[in-house]
């Protein structure tokens, strides 16, 4: 027997506003399409939360005992700048600025997303198709959706006609917005504008000559609308219904919304029974954008080499953060958050560690089956991670009273806890033991908060000449020391 056979799962459900039982399509399996980044830069720590958090539901369900099918895309082309519906696509900016072929942008960004989520120690995606390797099966959704009659061509370019559907469907469900509402709050079409209403989106566009990524059509050369790969790509691996589609909230709309009318025209019927949408990240109490200087890197992270941490915090420290906070709720990002977050994951380690070192007694004043059925309680509660961890922490108090001769544990106690831990901790959270991760960089990191000291030391005595000598030698091996208020920090190049 598997372990969701015995555990109901609620799920707050999107599209209806209400947590709802979840039950899978398919008896034991699970189908799962989440948006992934669109490679044309480094990718944004607030992605990161979102891609963690369905890392933690993947894993979540694997720990069940589900079968499944996780599928997460690459946008490779049909993002245009500030999601408009003209302009230039994200990537093909990026390839002109940098003088790159446009699949050099998408190949550097890439990579650079797998590393960072790697050191995240996230799980890979069952199949992470990508939307340039799925131009057929657009072109054929936009073919269907034409001859249902609710898309029309115009110029080479081809739009979802969203009045047209709105008669018999409902456009705006998942957002909770009306569409005469948003007709009325929009401003007429241009003269220039081919549309037939400001709400209508593109399925193709036209190419024009400057375009420098493009596809034959059967209405010319040009490139396939942002909403459409998803649609493309969830039905096709995970069938024209399935069971949950995840993403950031800022994709709730339009780009969900047009995913939703997309499937709808086409197959007739509603995609997904469970919408499931992650909060943002703020930083300092503020949104995060590069042109206020308000933002951070993952790998600036982690080698402490940015202007607004005091120190350098490892992934595992950082992921430890982010599971402290509900998935949908707003999580703030901040020095003193993240010490906290370091402590208290410092804490959780130094306590599974010490667990096969535990002198075992006759008796248990530790009641571990209720204790573990409150975990699972928690994570049935659409999957809230922070009640798990103040959980996690119940034991921890017990193991360390047990470490004091103050409570006693039985041997077969001992192992139920320890492999509990491990299926939270590790399994679940996807955290990293201290003991089996990043032991060489603590070390480092030892060695130069020594040096450091050191040259404190000389400096205070005005031996300048030492002080100097070890600034500079750090920094040959590629360790940039960097004083400030609070101290000397550092980072490896």
């Amino acid at each position: 027997m598997q372990l969701y056979q015995n555990q109901q799962l609620r799920i707050y459900n999107s599209l209806s506003g209400k947590k709802e039982i979840f039950k899978p399509l398919n008896e034991g399996h699970i189908g799962m399409y989440v948006c992934g980044p669109t490679v044309y830069s480094n990718v944004h720590l607030g992605n990161c939360r979102t891609f963690m958090s369905f890392d933690m539901i993947f894993r979540y369900f694997k720990h069940l005992g589900y079968k499944v099918r996780y599928v997460r895309n690459i946008t490779d082309a049909g993002h245009l700048v500030d999601d408009a519906e003209d302009g230039e696509d994200k990537i093909a900016k990026k390839a002109r600025l940098e003088q790159l072929e446009p699949m050099e942008v998408v190949q550097r960004y890439t990579v650079d997303f797998h590393n960072i989520l790697q050191k995240f120690n996230f799980l890979p995606p069952s199949i992470e198709p990508t939307a340039t390797g799925h131009i057929i099966e657009q072109i054929e959704i936009i073919k269907d959706i034409l001859e249902k009659g609710y898309a029309y061509e115009k110029n080479g370019s081809v739009y979802f006609d969203v009045v047209k559907f709105n008669e018999t469907n409902e456009y705006g469900k998942l957002s909770g917005r009306k569409l005469e509402d948003m007709i009325a709050n929009t401003r007429e079409l241009a003269a220039q504008d081919e549309k037939k209403s400001p709400q209508d989106f593109a399925l193709w566009k036209k190419a024009e000559p400057e375009h420098i990524m493009r596809w034959p059509s059967p209405w010319g050369d040009g490139f396939p609308g942002w909403h459409l790969e998803c649609t493309a790509m969830s039905t096709k691996y995970l069938g024209e219904t399935f069971d949950i589609h995840g993403g950031g909230m800022d994709l709730k709309f339009p780009h969900h919304e047009c995913e939703i009318a997309q499937a709808e025209a086409s197959n007739g019927h509603s995609p997904v029974r469970y919408w499931m949408h992650a909060n943002m990240l703020t930083m300092n109490g503020k949104k995060m954008a590069k042109s206020t200087g308000n933002n951070i890197l993952p790998g600036e992270i982690f080698t402490g080499d940015n202007k607004i941490l005091s120190k350098a915090f490892s992934p595992s420290a950082v992921r430890f953060f982010m599971m402290q906070a509900h998935y949908t709720s707003i999580l703030d990002l901040s020095n003193d958050a993240l010490l906290a977050s370091e402590k208290g994951y410092n804490r959780l380690m130094e306590a599974i560690d010490s667990l096969s070192n535990l002198e075992a007694g006759k008796s248990s004043d530790f009641d571990i089956a209720s204790w573990q059925q409150e975990c699972y309680e928690a994570m049935n509660d659409d999957f809230n991670t922070p009640i798990l961890i103040a959980k996690l922490f119940d034991a921890v108090k017990h193991i360390n009273l047990i470490k004091e001769g103050k409570e006693n544990i039985t041997s077969e106690d001992k192992s139920n806890l320890k492999s509990i831990l491990d299926g939270f901790v590790f399994d679940v959270l996807g955290l990293e033991s201290k003991t089996n991760v990043g032991s060489d960089s603590d070390k480092l990191s030892g060695v130069v908060e020594l040096l450091i000291q050191l040259r404190k030391d000389a400096r205070e005595n005005k031996d300048f000449a030492t002080s100097d000598k070890i600034r500079d030698q750090l920094a040959e091996m590629g360790i940039q020391l960097k004083d400030g208020k609070e101290g000397t920090t550092f980072s490896v190049s």
